[in-house]
C-alpha cells in the first residue's frame, strides 16, 4: 500500500518523510494535550459546592470532554489495579484466599456506599480547590469499572495452558517477562472486551458521579452527566435531547478510535493458529495508523528510555524487595482495621426495628436481582453465541452493541418509568427491568468473548463430523461459553445490586418514586445523611453478595472451569 504524503513543495525538509497518518497523529496529540490542560485547570479551580451548569449547546462539547477525561482516567487506574490484583490472586494461594473475598465485598458495595467517605475525605484534604471533588468523582467511576476487569484477568490467568507456563520456566524467563509476554497477551481479548464493559459501567452512574446530594449539600461538577441532571430538573427537553446526542457521539468516537482498533489488534494474541475459513476483523483507524512512521520511532525511543531507567533502578530492586512488603502491608492493615472499627460504631447505633426493615428490604431486592439475571441470560446467552461465532456479524454489530451498552441507562430511566405507569406496571416490577439494563451487558460481552476465542480446530471438527446446528450448540458453543457465562452472572448480579440504588429510588416527571428495597433504603439514607442506616445497608448488601458468591457463584465457577475448560 502506497503511503499518503504531503506534497514536497509544501513540506519542510525535516518532515518530508512524514505522511498524512503522521500528521493525524500529531493533531490527535495536540488535541489530547489541550484537553489535559483544560481538565487540569478544572482541577485547580477554586472549590464551588454547586457549579452553575450552562445549558446552552455551545457548552456541551466542553462538558463532554470533561466527562470523557474522568472516564478515561478512571479506566486507566482500573487497568493498573486489575493487572496487579488479578496477578497476585492467580499466582499466590494465600493472596487468592484473601483477595477474592475482598473483591466480592468491593463489588457488592454500591457507588453511593463509596460516595460519603470519598467526598468528605478528599474535600477535607483539599478544602479550597476543586481537586478533591474531581478525585472523588474519578474514584467513584473507578469503583464501577475495576472489579469486572480484575475478575476477568484473574480467570484468564487461571485458564492459561500449563505447557506454556512450563515452556517459560524451561526458557529461564523471569516472572516479569512471563507476565508481559505470556500472561497479559493471553488475557488481552478478555481485557479489551471487559474494558468496553467497564467503560459502560462507568457511564451508567455518570449522573450520580457528577451531580449528587449528600445531606443538605448539593454537589455538581461540569460534565455531561450534570448537564443531563439539570436538564431533567428544569424539564428542558431540548437540552435532554442534546445531551443524549452528545453522549451517543462520544461513544461512537470511542468505539471507532479506541475499542475497534484494540479488538483488531488483540487478535494476534490468540492462543491458537486461526484457520483460513473466517475473515479477520478490520479497523480503518488501525490500517491508517499503520502507515505512520511516528509510532515506530516512538517505540524505539521508548525501548531505549526503558532500558536506561531499568539499569538506573537496578541497585534499588533488592532493598525494595526486602522492605516493600512491610511498607505496603502495614498501612493497608491499619486502614482496614480503622475502617472496620468505624463501621462497627455506626452499625451499633441501629435498633431492632431498623434491622428488621433492612432484612425485609434486602429480601425484596435479592428477588429482583435474581429475576434480572434470569431475564438477562434468557436473551444475552443465545445472542452472545450467535455474535461470537460469526466474525462478520461481530464486525457489523459490535459498534451498535458498544453504543447501546455504553449509553448511561439512568438517563432513560425517568422515561421508562413514565411508560410503565401508563401501561399499569408499578415500580416494584419495573425496577427489575431497570436492573436488567444495569446487568445484561456483562453476560453478553463475556459470552461473545468466550465464543470468539474458541479454537478454529474445534469448529472445523464439528464441521467434519457434520453435526447439526442444535448439536453444535450443545456440544461446542454452550460448554465453551459456560465458564464465561458464570463470570458474567457474577458481574451482572453485582451490576444489578448497584443498579438497585437507582432503580428503586428515582425521580420522574418532577416527582420522587420509590419502591421498598435495599437500594431505595441506601439512596434515602444517603440523601438524608443517615450514616448509621447507610452503613447497615451497605454491610448487609456486602454480606449477602459475598455469601452468595462464595456458596453459589464460586463453586459454579470452579466446576465450569474444570468441566468445560478448553485446557485441563
Amino acid at each position: 500500500m502506497i503511503p499518503l504524503r504531503f506534497p514536497p513543495a509544501l513540506t519542510p525538509p525535516g518532515f518530508r518523510r512524514l505522511g498524512l497518518a503522521d500528521a493525524a497523529i500529531l493533531c490527535l496529540l495536540g488535541g489530547l494535550i489541550a484537553t489535559v490542560v483544560a481538565f487540569a485547570r478544572e482541577f485547580e479551580a477554586p472549590l464551588l459546592q454547586a457549579v452553575q451548569i450552562d445549558l446552552r449547546p455551545t457548552a456541551l462539547p466542553r462538558y463532554t470532554l470533561y466527562s470523557l477525561s474522568r472516564g478515561v482516567l478512571a479506566l486507566t487506574i482500573s487497568y493498573v489495579f486489575a493487572l496487579g490484583f488479578g496477578w497476585a490472586a492467580a499466582t499466590f494461594r494465600a493472596a487468592e484466599r484473601l483477595l477474592l473475598p475482598l473483591l466480592d465485598i468491593l463489588q457488592s458495595i454500591p457507588v453511593l456506599g463509596f460516595l460519603p467517605g470519598l467526598v468528605l475525605g478528599l474535600m477535607s484534604l483539599f478544602p479550597t480547590r476543586n481537586v478533591g471533588l474531581e478525585l472523588a468523582a474519578i474514584l467513584m467511576i473507578f469503583t464501577a469499572q475495576a472489579w469486572n476487569l480484575a475478575l476477568s484477568f484473574y480467570n484468564s490467568l487461571k485458564g492459561l495452558p500449563a505447557p506454556l507456563r512450563d515452556a517459560c520456566r524451561v526458557a529461564g524467563w523471569r516472572a516479569s517477562r512471563t507476565f508481559w509476554q505470556l500472561e497479559v497477551p493471553g488475557a488481552a481479548q478478555g481485557l479489551v472486551w471487559n474494558g468496553m464493559l467497564s467503560m459502560a459501567g462507568g457511564w451508567f452512574f455518570l449522573m450520580v458521579n457528577e451531580a449528587f446530594r449528600l445531606g443538605n449539600r448539593d454537589y455538581r461538577l461540569p460534565g455531561i452527566g450534570s448537564y443531563m441532571s439539570v436538564a431533567l430538573d428544569q424539564g428542558d427537553v431540548r437540552a435532554m435531547g442534546l445531551a443524549i446526542l452528545a453522549m451517543i457521539a462520544m461513544i461512537v468516537c470511542l468505539d471507532q478510535l479506541l475499542w475497534r482498533p484494540l479488538v483488531v489488534w488483540v487478535e494476534k494474541f490468540r492462543l491458537e493458529e486461526s484457520g483460513g475459513g473466517s475473515p479477520l476483523p478490520s479497523s480503518w483507524v488501525l490500517d491508517f495508523l499503520r502507515r505512520a512512521r511516528l509510532p515506530r520511532s516512538a517505540a524505539r525511543w521508548q525501548r531505549r528510555i526503558f532500558l536506561r531507567a531499568r539499569r538506573a533502578a537496578r541497585p534499588l530492586e533488592r532493598p525494595f524487595r526486602v522492605v516493600g512488603p512491610v511498607v505496603l502491608r502495614a498501612p493497608i492493615a491499619a486502614v482496614a482495621a480503622l475502617g472496620a472499627w468505624r463501621l462497627w460504631l455506626l452499625i451499633g447505633q441501629l435498633g431492632w426495628a431498623e434491622w428488621g426493615d433492612l432484612l425485609a428490604s434486602a429480601a425484596l431486592t435479592f428477588s429482583r436481582v435474581m429475576g434480572a439475571v434470569l431475564v438477562s441470560t434468557a436473551w444475552a446467552l443465545p445472542a452472545g453465541v450467535v455474535i461470537g461465532r460469526s466474525p462478520r456479524l461481530a464486525r457489523v454489530l459490535q459498534p451498535v452493541i458498544q453504543v447501546v451498552a455504553s449509553f448511561p441507562a439512568p438517563m432513560l430511566f425517568p422515561l421508562v418509568i413514565l411508560l410503565f405507569e401508563r401501561i399499569g406496571v408499578g415500580l416494584g416490577l419495573g425496577a427489575v427491568a431497570l436492573m436488567v439494563l444495569a446487568g445484561q451487558w456483562y453476560i453478553l460481552f463475556n459470552v461473545i468473548s468466550a465464543v470468539a476465542a474458541i479454537p478454529q480446530q474445534l469448529k472445523d471438527a464439528t464441521a467434519a463430523f457434520r453435526l447439526r446446528r442444535l448439536a453444535r450448540w450443545r456440544i461446542l458453543y454452550l460448554p465453551a461459553a459456560f465458564p464465561a457465562l458464570v463470570t458474567g452472572w457474577v458481574t451482572a448480579a453485582g451490576g444489578a445490586w448497584n443498579g438497585s440504588i437507582v432503580a428503586e429510588y428515582i425521580e420522574a416527571g418532577g416527582r420522587l418514586r420509590t419502591t421498598r428495597g435495599l437500594g431505595s433504603l441506601i439512596s434515602e439514607a444517603t440523601a438524608h445523611a443517615n450514616f448509621p442506616l447507610l452503613a447497615g445497608g451497605i454491610a448487609l448488601m456486602s454480606l449477602i453478595v459475598v455469601g452468595w458468591n462464595r456458596v453459589v457463584w464460586r463453586s459454579m465457577m470452579e466446576w465450569a472451569r474444570t468441566r468445560f475448560g478448553l485446557v485441563q
